[in-house]
């Protein structure tokens, strides 16, 4: 892998990666931008405890761009956009609109592919793997900056989401505090530890193999299953079967398996609703993907895994998180978990 830092017009930064090492990217940006005065405020709530961010310049995010206006596709045909090269294979650059930035943390964006029109699910398996490749080295600059408690990379995929952005593409933040979700899953991991002497995680993936009508795929390295208490109707968690703390700890039999695991699980998700009459019969299934890898502070017994999920329930229907879920965080599934295991074990 070659790796590529550049500045854009305004001082962030730009890193592209390639596979192939005699690769150039040198075409500067030649946008007049100005800096964005962004300075996202923490606040906590004092009722619960949890940091919440302020982000008022993020109003003026850019939103929907007219087709031909996308920033995140190269810069071709007198079109300038984030990216300045005319053609690239992976690029991250910081983000222009962060949720965290400065003593707050730092947001970044992951492109993992020029072609507007392409989703992670078309991507090879060896572009996948330099997408992982990106995640990685991403993860241990962050995680060295001073302040950074937490690095999570995630891809939201689809307008039912809430994505602003067609083009396929991640983000990474670099939290100053340990996110609510990793807090409570440190704390049921120490409380395991104590009750059982073994570690949470360990167990999970141990249950979830031995429950076989729960696993989704599953190869040499890595297993993928709905979890027993899945909160969304159709959810896989994907586990090393050697538990690693974060990506960084990966050996390459690891990384060399992920990419097929992976988009065959993606590629899995896109059949789960039928749509009469569009092209090989399914629509695109909108989801989350995360990589929940352990915090600085007190995550020793947190092991790496990425979680995937869809807010669709069936083809003309979405899980709203409604009174209870949204109001007491009690999530109500409709969809039994062995169920949706086998749905995706059907999917292709």
């Amino acid at each position: 892998m070659k790796k590529i830092i550049m500045k854009l017009a305004d001082g962030r930064d730009l890193i592209y990666f390639d596979r192939d090492e005699s690769a150039e990217r040198d075409a500067p940006d030649l946008r007049p931008l100005d800096r964005v005065d962004s300075r996202p405020e923490l606040r906590r709530d004092e009722a619960t405890g949890d940091w919440i961010t302020i982000a008022s310049h993020r109003q003026a995010r850019t939103y929907h761009p007219p087709a031909g206006e996308c920033p995140l596709c190269p810069s071709r045909d007198g079109r300038l956009g984030e990216i300045p090269a005319a053609d690239y294979e992976v690029a991250v650059f910081e983000n222009r609109f962060p949720s965290l930035a400065g003593d707050a943390g730092r947001c970044e964006v992951v492109c993992f592919t020029p072609d507007h029109e392409a989703a992670f699910a078309d991507l090879t398996p060896d572009a996948a793997r330099l997408v992982l490749d990106a995640w990685t080295d991403r993860t241990a600059e962050l995680s060295a900056l001073p302040g950074v408690e937490q690095v999570y990379c995630f891809e939201n995929r689809g307008a039912e989401i809430g994505v602003t952005l067609a083009h396929p593409h991640g983000q990474i933040y670099a939290f100053p505090f340990v996110t609510p979700r990793t807090a409570k899953m440190t704390a049921a991991a120490a409380a395991h530890r104590a009750t059982t002497g073994r570690n949470l995680f360990e167990d999970l993936l141990a249950g979830a193999r031995a429950a076989a009508e729960r696993v989704v795929t599953a190869g040499e390295h890595w297993t993928a299953f709905v979890p027993y208490a899945a909160r969304w109707p159709y959810e896989v968690h994907l586990y090393p079967h050697r538990r690693v703390a974060d990506l960084t700890h990966l050996d390459e039999a690891e990384r060399a398996e992920f990419p097929g695991i992976y988009l065959d699980l993606l590629r899995r998700f896109d059949r789960l609703f039928p749509v009469p009459g569009r092209p090989e019969g399914q629509a695109p299934t909108p989801y989350i993907s995360a990589w929940h890898q352990a915090p600085r502070t007190g995550g020793a017994e947190l092991a790496l895994h990425l979680e995937l999920f869809t807010v669709r329930r069936t083809a003309d229907k979405l899980k709203f998180l409604a009174g209870a879920e949204s109001g007491t965080e009690a999530f109500i599934n409709d969809v039994a978990p062995e169920a949706a295991a086998r749905r995706l074990r059907e999917a292709l």
